[in-house]
């Protein structure tokens, strides 16, 4: 551990929360030095949906770096390029009567999401964007501007502008419909909220909580967005490529956005892979307008391509993923049901799912004792208070259980110590009025 702690910055995080020099990896699994097995429950922060070293994209890599394929080739055309394309509008858009334009950014996350804010502000002439409570979108300084989590605004430096934060749906209760909310003050000029130039929004929000919104509210939000010209645009960085149960997280509620982001999975090998879909009458950059040395990595259009022909060519894939979260979610309302109502509660969906823990003090002792069992398992959240499940979607049932065991034994072992409260102490009581009459 020496070298590590004498030169890598004391920016490093995760590798606090799992002080172990790891070796190799695959599917599920990560070996440390001493040939330690670790169950991934982490699987890259969402980059590794199909698991560590996945045997078909690892051939797949090695053949064409073997046969002496570009490696880096910025926008220029190339084989590999093509063969993705070609592949992802086959067996992703056209399957699902999508038509949208693709948009090779930079390698990152948080790179694709600059390209969107660009883009929408650019098309619409306005500078503002309405992003929600709890999101996370990067973090790079346009990126970091949509993103709330203030620990990570603060080490900006400068003031972070050109965002309008709007409550998420559910923040202020099940009573208010913050769709109606946003609709009113885009409506009424003097509400103080310029019309933007865009709403992003995660589907489900992976940092911010593991919270996600029904099909309901977003549908109303694409129909608010339509009304008063504003382009929406879903980060589906971390719940896309098969995470929430569909390839895309919005699938379910039947509405297509004008911008989509994607990245983390969409690589298939935990390559760094950033692209943008936008409807083509949007596509109204000029030529290099926006541009970066590591648009378009050709290692990661082979994996991509090898990705969905092996996972996306029909529907088998998408029906286990549902089995499987359907499972988590059978598993981690029993186990929540052991400490009462009001205490701990399930969050998320699909293979995108957590238990609220109350405070960061009691998630963090749980996820240190699961790492004590073989688990790697991180918290996420406003105080870490979240236990985020995050395995690849591949995980053996077997091996999904044994980790999910794992959770309940460190749950019942830190529980067994501290009396668990009802409510968190991170926030102040807040009391929203209901007015509604029965």
């Amino acid at each position: 551990m020496k070298i590590f702690e004498e030169l890598e910055s004391e920016v490093r995080s995760y590798s606090r929360n799992f002080p172990r020099i790891f070796k190799r990896a695959q599917g599920e699994f990560i070996y440390d030095e001493d040939e330690n097995e670790y169950i991934d429950f982490l699987a890259g922060a969402g980059a590794l949906n199909y698991g560590h070293n996945h045997p078909i994209m690892r051939t797949k890599l090695i053949e064409y770096i073997e046969s002496g394929g570009m490696t880096h080739s910025l926008d220029l055309f190339t084989d590999a390029k093509r063969e993705f394309m070609e592949t992802f509008r086959e067996k992703i858009l056209d399957k699902r009567d999508m038509d949208y334009r693709l948009m090779f950014t930079g390698p990152t996350g948080t790179n694709a999401v600059e390209a969107s804010l660009k883009m929408a502000r650019k098309l619409k002439q306005r500078s503002h964007v309405i992003a929600f409570t709890n999101g996370w979108h990067g973090q790079t300084l346009g990126a970091l501007s949509m993103t709330a989590n203030s620990h990570h605004r603060d080490g900006a430096g400068i003031a972070l502008t050109g965002a309008h934060r709007l409550p998420y749906d559910g923040y202020l209760g099940d009573q208010l419909n913050t769709i109606e909310y946003l609709d009113k003050v885009l409506s009424d000029t003097s509400s103080g909220v310029d019309l933007p130039a865009a709403c992003i929004v995660e589907t489900i929000q992976g940092e911010g909580g593991v919270n996600y919104c029904s099909p309901e509210w977003l549908r109303g939000l694409s129909e608010v967005c339509k009304k008063h010209d504003v382009l929406l645009i879903i980060d589906d960085i971390q719940a896309g490529c098969g995470r929430s149960g569909s390839f895309f997280s919005f699938e379910e509620a039947g509405i297509e956005p004008d911008i989509v982001t994607l990245s983390k999975s969409l690589s298939g090998y935990g390559l760094p892979f950033a692209m943008v879909m936008f409807k083509p009458e949007l596509d109204r950059w000029s030529p290099g307008e926006h541009n970066g040395t590591f648009r378009g990595n050709c290692h990661a259009f082979v994996t991509a391509k090898a990705a969905i022909d092996t996972y996306w060519s029909d529907d088998t894939f998408q029906q286990e993923v549902r089995k499987k979260g359907k499972y988590i979610a059978d598993r981690l309302d029993k186990i929540v049901e052991k400490y009462g109502d009001g205490n701990f509660t399930v969050m998320g969906r699909g293979m995108f799912q957590g238990i609220n823990c109350v405070n960061g003090e009691i998630a963090s002792k749980i996820t240190r004792a699961a790492f004590k069992k073989g688990l790697i398992i991180e918290t996420s959240g406003t105080d870490d208070q979240i236990i985020k499940l995050l395995c690849p979607l591949i995980i053996a049932e077997e091996v999904l259980a044994k980790g999910i065991d794992i959770i309940e034994e460190s749950i019942d072992e830190v529980c067994a110590n501290i009396e668990v409260p009802e409510e968190s102490d991170y926030f102040d009581d807040v009391t929203v009025n209901d007015t509604k009459e029965d």
